[in-house]
């Protein structure tokens, strides 16, 4: 069973959390909260994409351990190599806010990276495509223990609520594409599922159908509204003891931009 560390991003509780399966971390965050993984001696880090709040501290932890082996899709290997172009869409959405949320985001030489493209078997872990949060997204099946860390396919969820939020940031969501990887991760039939947005979820198949009925409201806001009706709709739907972690983990105004780019990018698709 891995471990659950609750880096406590931004001193809150239950916002990101990081695994550590024996010397292996999956996701370690930001660098904000490396500090978080001090104890920790990492052999290798599984990355199920590159943005910031899951694989932030990517370079910094290199750089700590030279040795460091870091497993990450192929998209994604050259923006962890030269950060510039991650850092410049990242902004687009963060601001000046970059450094207090996600602090520095140093290169990882290439030497370090194993690219990955889904259907691998890497220690101990089976690999899977799962693209629609992000086009360079994977997930890990853990061999031994059925555990299933599937980084943001299966939504947002902050215990002791099940309530789900399915996180769609711009600018890659692909609402077809995330369908088909939570099938991919349903026919894994895992024992359970390792959210980073929050903790273990014991029930997979419930949990995987909350994302998808999540996808399917939101954009359902989404296509009826603008975003201040899309902030109102998802503000009136979330319960009030969880909040400040759900609108943290998945900020409401980036949900929307996300989907808007989405159906845009649908309606000018040629017919």
């Amino acid at each position: 069973m891995g471990q659950l560390i609750d880096v406590h991003h931004l001193g809150r509780e239950r916002v990101i959390g990081a695994y550590v399966v024996d010397d292996i971390v999956i996701d370690p965050g930001p660098a904000t909260s490396v500090a978080a993984l001090d104890a920790i001696e990492p052999r290798a880090l599984l990355l199920t994409h590159i943005h910031l709040d899951h694989a932030g501290a990517t370079g910094v932890l290199v750089r700590r351990h030279p040795d460091l082996v870091v497993y990450v899709h192929d998209v994604g290997a050259p923006h962890l190599v030269d950060p510039s172009k991650l850092l410049e869409s990242a902004g687009r959405l963060y601001g000046d806010q970059m450094e207090r949320l996600w602090g520095e985001v140093a290169p990882v030489p290439e030497e370090n990276i194993r690219p990955l493209s889904g259907g691998e078997a890497i220690e101990g872990f089976r690999v899977a495509y799962t693209p629609g949060h992000a086009s360079h997204h994977v997930c890990y099946l853990h061999e031994a223990t059925g555990d299933a860390y599937v980084g943001d396919v299966a939504g947002v969820r902050i215990p002791p609520s099940d309530y789900t939020v399915a996180p769609t940031p711009p600018p890659d969501i692909d609402v077809e594409a995330w369908r088909q990887s939570v099938d991919t991760v349903a026919d894994w039939e895992p024992e359970r599922l390792c959210l980073t947005h929050f903790g273990h979820a014991d029930d997979p198949t419930l949990q995987l159908a909350r994302v998808l009925e999540a996808l399917a409201r939101q954009l359902e806001w989404a296509t009826l509204g603008d975003l201040e009706s899309f902030q109102e709709a998802a503000a009136g739907d979330r319960p009030d003891d969880v909040e400040p972690q759900l609108v943290q983990a998945a900020p409401p105004e980036q949900l929307y931009l996300g989907l808007e780019r989405y159906l845009r990018g649908r309606a000018e698709a040629p017919a």
